[in-house]
């Protein structure tokens, strides 16, 4: 039982290096992690008494 939690735990750890690696590597492949921008506006109606 502690060597699959032992392989879980090194998995684990191996899969988050990956996903850091491909944040920082992936912008030079063609990977493009910008948001869409869009201007949003809303009117805001103020009661005065």
């Amino acid at each position: 039982m502690f060597r699959l939690i032992k392989w879980l735990f090194y998995l684990a750890i191996l899969g988050f290096i990956g996903l850091v690696a491909y944040a920082y590597i992936g912008p030079f492949f063609g990977a493009d992690f910008t948001p869409a921008q869009s201007e949003t506006r809303q009117d805001i109606i103020l009661e005065i008494e």
